[in-house]
């Protein structure tokens, strides 16, 4: 088999629809099928700020080499990079990323939960009885939010791919939390607030093996390994559950996300009216008087370590 447009050798096999695809014909259509997502759900405007989070994994170099791929043509749009250091031993190393960010004149932004939170996940871990992966999006939500809002950023661009929002769909409704999904799709959030920094997702309809195989012939410095608390995740129980299903059935996850993006709209109706409160303490968004990040902070620093 060669690849459908030309008659190179396919570099990668689309599950949706058994297209076969060379390397040069598969970047062409990954970076369209991203810059028709970013137009249709109308994710960025003209002279908007956008600040790019970026981890060092393959997902969110993608989007960070999409979202300059457009400031490179629209001269108006301006790119921050945003950039946590968790503190988990080793596993992220943000030299790479420096090194990327320098060659390619970008404007990289790093905060660390040592300096934030006055300690390490690897040692918060250690103070809490939630699971490191729970824990970690709470601090990582809340420094994201508020960084980028310190930038004066617009809109927050992550590298949330396909196969990333199918399993919220699940795993929200494995929970029955449709209040959650209604927050979900392209752009999060299901009304603008001020204080809150649209979440946009430029990666939504394309699958995390097409991300790998971009990332991959774009030789990106990306470190492809797991972060080791993840396997402990209820994330993980549920990707591997939709893995099973889409080697079995493929275009399971396509259908997924198909599906929901019809719902979604009925979903931000009916949830439109719901409270947006700001933390006592901090003063982030929230649904409760104080908010997630503020109740884990303060069991960190008054709660002693775990005796092991």
């Amino acid at each position: 088999m060669v690849c459908k447009n030309c008659s190179l050798k396919p570099v990668i096999e689309l599950t949706n629809n058994n297209v076969k695809l060379c390397k040069s014909c598969f970047v062409k259509y990954f970076e369209k099928k991203a810059f028709r997502t970013i137009s249709k759900y109308e994710l960025i405007d003209s002279k908007d700020v956008i600040g790019v989070a970026v981890s060092g994994g393959k997902d969110s170099f993608t989007v960070l080499n999409i979202i300059n791929l457009l400031a490179n043509k629209k001269r108006d749009i301006k790119v921050k990079v945003i950039a946590i250091d968790e503190g988990i031993q080793n596993y992220r190393d943000l030299s790479l990323l420096k090194k990327y960010c320098k060659e390619n004149n970008l404007d990289l932004n790093i905060y660390s939960f040592k300096k934030e939170f006055g300690m390490p996940l690897d040692i918060i871990k250690d103070k809490i009885h939630l699971k490191p992966c729970s824990a970690c999006g709470v601090l990582r939500r809340l420094l994201l939010n508020s960084k980028a809002r310190e930038l004066k950023v617009d809109k927050l661009a992550t590298g949330h791919n396909l196969d990333d929002e199918a399993q919220n769909v699940l795993m929200n409704l494995f929970r029955g939390n449709l209040e959650r999904s209604a927050r979900l799709g392209p752009t999060t959030g299901i009304r603008k607030y001020k204080r809150f920094i649209p979440r946009i997702k430029p990666l939504y309809f394309l699958t995390e093996k097409e991300v790998a195989t971009y990332s991959f012939i774009k030789k990106f410095p990306v470190d492809y390994n797991e972060c080791p608390n993840s396997k402990k995740s209820y994330r993980s129980e549920v990707r591997m559950l939709l893995n099973n299903f889409e080697q079995k059935q493929n275009g399971t996850k396509h259908a997924i996300i198909n599906s929901f993006i019809e719902e979604l709209p009925l979903l931000k109706k009916k949830f439109e009216n719901s409270e947006i409160k700001s933390c006592k303490n901090c003063g982030e968004p929230c649904s409760s008087d104080i908010c997630k990040a503020c109740e884990l902070i303060e069991t960190i620093k008054t709660k002693p370590l775990k005796k092991i």
